[in-house]
């Protein structure tokens, strides 16, 4: 039976291979927390958020948190919470008319004096 964990703004899915307290802690990963703010949230030692995003990673064949949480994302172990957001965007959209991004200036690029270094006229030996 799967089931869900919503943390913030992510969702997980369960029953997908990783325990209930790997997903909550990748999903805290996800949204940004170190190993000692996740620790000191869930009320438990920081070597034990290493050792199970350790496991996480493992099972997921990866070596990096930041590839631990795309792969979670690329196989749907967890996606972000923002059907709320994009019904805003969308709405929003259709009623202004102005756009909703801000306009840039064009990029000005620096020119910089190149000043060849200098050298020595004549080479002194010391002896």
């Amino acid at each position: 039976m799967d089931s869900t964990i919503t943390y913030g703004g992510w969702k997980g899915n369960l029953g997908q291979g990783l325990a209930p307290r790997e997903l909550q802690f990748v999903l805290s990963v996800a949204q940004g927390m170190t190993a000692k703010e996740i620790a000191r949230m869930f009320g438990v030692a920081p070597g034990t958020v290493v050792k199970r995003l350790s496991n996480a990673m493992f099972k997921l064949g990866v070596n990096r948190q930041t590839a631990m949480v795309a792969e979670c994302m690329r196989r749907r172990i967890i996606s972000p919470v923002c059907v709320v957001l994009a019904a805003v965007i969308a709405i929003h959209a259709m009623i202004d008319d102005q756009p909703m991004r801000r306009e840039r200036r064009s990029s000005e690029r620096r020119m910089t004096d190149m000043r060849p270094a200098r050298r020595p006229d004549t080479l002194e030996l010391y002896g």
